[in-house]
């Protein structure tokens, strides 16, 4: 017999023992219990039988520290729509809606409603390289596209190609959606970037992608623009801006409804607006990248 077994029997055999003597103060003397006990054991068994006698973890009626309602459906939406780890959550509820929240009630928030793990993440990957940081804005500049492939109204899709540009020292990026994957679309984009930036380019690094060969080779030299090649099969080393696809595809493009193409590039436009001045960066502890850039300034 288990000592849950053993625990039910003994209350059941006090509240018997009440029962045939009708006397609940001569119970309680002869078993050295409480009244207050003998009643809490009769109550919780006449609503829930045995299962009222075992023993329970005791928890306190009210918890005064515990987080509101409110709160803990604003940190299920910025899981659930943008996919943000529980870092990020904290700097979204301090800066945009002034609430401090501890990473670790996020998480535990997170996993007690199920949702510890985001979707689609299946280990770590394979390559590892050493991560760096250059100092100087402009230093180094990553450039790389991406295909989308955007939902209309119709129910049919169409492909776009999203140029996009990063600074290795502030993370300030440029974004540009085109129809088409050419080398005159890549020479548009880096025109864009250059006028864009609010600091000298040095160089630009780009994977060797056909859109990038000798025609915007020859016009970055031109325009006083170093153009760099990564290694061939190695994304990693334009780690930044293939990352920043990565937040573009669930912050952005997730909860985006294609209505055209002037409406994408609109919206495109307040989206790397708001990526640049209002979204809290992990490289620098919840700063956006303009922030970084005027520290670096300073």
């Amino acid at each position: 017999m288990s000592k849950e077994e053993r625990e039910v029997r003994r209350k059941r055999r006090v509240l018997e023992h009440a029962v045939r003597s009708g006397n609940i103060n001569r119970t309680c003397r002869y078993f050295g219990i409480p009244r207050s006990l003998f009643y809490v054991w009769r109550n919780r068994y006449e609503r829930e039988g045995e299962a009222g006698l075992l023993r329970k973890k005791p928890a306190p009626y009210t918890q005064p520290h515990a987080i509101v309602p409110a709160i803990v459906e604003k940190v299920l939406h910025l899981r659930r729509t943008y996919h943000l780890g529980p870092i990020r959550i904290v700097w979204y509820l301090d800066r945009y809606h002034g609430i401090r929240i501890s990473d670790a009630s996020v998480y535990r928030i997170c996993r007690r409603h199920g949702m510890q793990r985001l979707p689609g993440r299946v280990g770590r990957r394979a390559v590892h390289t050493h991560r760096y940081a250059k100092q100087v804005p402009g230093h180094h500049v990553q450039v790389d596209v991406t295909f989308l492939s955007l939902a209309t109204p119709r129910g049919t899709a169409v492909r776009r190609f999203q140029y996009t540009a990063i600074d290795d020292a502030t993370r300030i990026r440029a974004l540009k959606v085109y129809t088409r994957h050419t080398q005159q679309n890549a020479i548009d984009f880096m025109n864009y970037v250059i006028a864009k930036f609010p600091f000298r380019i040095n160089m630009a690094r780009t994977d060797r992608g056909h859109e990038f060969q000798a025609l915007l080779h020859w016009h970055l030299a031109d325009r006083g623009v170093e153009h760099a090649y990564i290694k061939p099969r190695t994304p990693q080393l334009n780690g930044k801006v293939e990352r920043s696809h990565r937040t573009d595809k669930q912050e952005f493009y997730q909860v985006l409804s294609y209505k055209g193409d002037v409406d994408l590039e609109a919206k495109l436009t307040e989206w790397e607006t708001f990526y640049n001045y209002h979204r809290p960066h992990g490289a620098f502890a919840g700063k956006t990248p303009y922030e970084a850039l005027r520290e670096r300034l300073q």
